[in-house]
């Protein structure tokens, strides 16, 4: 792309946000970072990747946690900071990339060619996603829907002095249930572009 673009695109957990921004780094020909961005972290540190991801987007655990001088001893919030300085980094020599969740419509609200995306859907449609992606019967996929968007909501309210999902701070919040998915898809690439266009 001539111009730089970052897609950030926060998701309830059951919504297909995932999906979604496979779909439109296809479409913009953009790499995607969810959780494979700690692998590129693991690389660079020489750390285990799978070690890292035990901790992702999770939030910290209060009682087995503490600061001392400013530094955390939580290794849910040493790998949160690790990503935020490593997204940041790539943001500001100028790369175009689609990022999944991680704060990022927070931590790169800085950069003007910034466009910032929040994706949820209706709870029955998420029911019924989790029950087939995972074969859960219905009260567990309604048990993991809970804890896992607990745990974004948990997560994103600890790094930010905004909330999670408050529609206020994204400039597209859009449910996915309503048109589907590739017609949702759809609909933000539309926006993309034309916000693309006025950078």
């Amino acid at each position: 792309m001539e111009k730089q673009l970052i897609i950030s695109l926060g998701r309830e957990y059951g919504s297909g946000g995932h999906d979604i921004a496979e779909e439109l780094a296809k479409r913009f020909g953009l790499p995607l970072y969810d959780s494979n961005l700690l692998e590129e972290i693991a690389r660079n540190n020489s750390v285990d990747h799978d070690e890292l991801k035990k901790y992702d987007e999770r939030p910290r655990m209060p009682f087995f946690t503490r600061k001392v001088r400013g530094h955390s001893n939580s290794l849910e919030e040493t790998i949160a900071y690790m990503q935020f300085e490593y997204m940041k980094k790539m943001a500001e020599r100028g790369d175009s990339f689609v990022i999944v969740g991680r704060c990022a419509e927070v931590k790169l609200k800085e950069f003007p060619c910034l466009v910032s995306i929040f994706v949820l859907a209706d709870a029955e449609a998420k029911i019924e996603r989790i029950m087939k992606k995972f074969d859960l019967t219905r009260e567990a996929a309604k048990a993991q829907i809970k804890k896992e968007n607990y745990n974004r909501k948990a997560y994103h309210n600890f790094h930010c002095p905004v909330k999670w999902g408050d529609s206020r701070n994204y400039e597209l919040s859009i449910n996915s249930s309503k048109l589907g998915y590739e017609a949702t898809t759809d609909m933000i690439e539309a926006y993309v572009r034309k916000r693309y266009e006025k950078m």
